[in-house]
């Protein structure tokens, strides 16, 4: 077990578990969705089509349906940014919860160019959880770095006076 360098401001603890759990949410109404698809509120047709995205050969991967991959990657970063987890003594908790959001947001560049490019329609549910990722990962991005050691945090590092 390695202690991480440095703990976190609480307000990106709250924030990122916050995050997760609406990520978690958005995910499993989209699973419940996809498996039953008159449970879905959307506007059908057009630029926005919920149905035309979640029902598209797009929304599988290797057979296994995008939402379900959601569903379990916020159940994972769930429990990364509970508050257990981001007091943990183990690095590789830490490391975990940054890779993932950074996976994860590259898969959600490659949705969103499906949607726009390949289908031709966004979903707002998909678009909710697109932006769920890129928050946790803009917080993550400021918080993990130097709680990892990888930089010195902006409070330790010394205003440098140019004469």
């Amino acid at each position: 077990m390695i202690q991480s360098e440095l703990r976190v401001p609480r307000w990106a603890e709250v924030v990122t578990l916050l995050l997760s759990v609406i990520g978690l949410a958005l995910a499993t109404y989209l699973t419940i969705t996809h498996f039953q698809p008159h449970a879905l509120v959307c506007s059908f047709g057009g630029v926005i089509d919920c149905a035309k995205v979640t029902t598209s050969a797009e929304s599988e991967i290797l057979g296994i349906p995008v939402a379900i991959l959601g569903l379990a990657n916020f159940t994972v970063l769930t429990a990364l940014n509970t508050p257990w987890a981001w007091h943990s003594p183990w690095r590789w908790l830490h490391v975990t919860r940054f890779v993932l959001v950074i996976v994860s947001m590259c898969f959600v560049l490659w949705l969103i160019f499906a949607e726009v490019i390949i289908i031709g329609s966004i979903c707002l549910y998909c678009t909710a959880v697109h932006i769920t990722t890129f928050a946790l990962l803009i917080v993550l991005t400021l918080v993990s770095p130097a709680q990892l050691g990888w930089t010195r945090p902006r409070e330790l590092v010394p205003d440098v006076q140019t004469h």
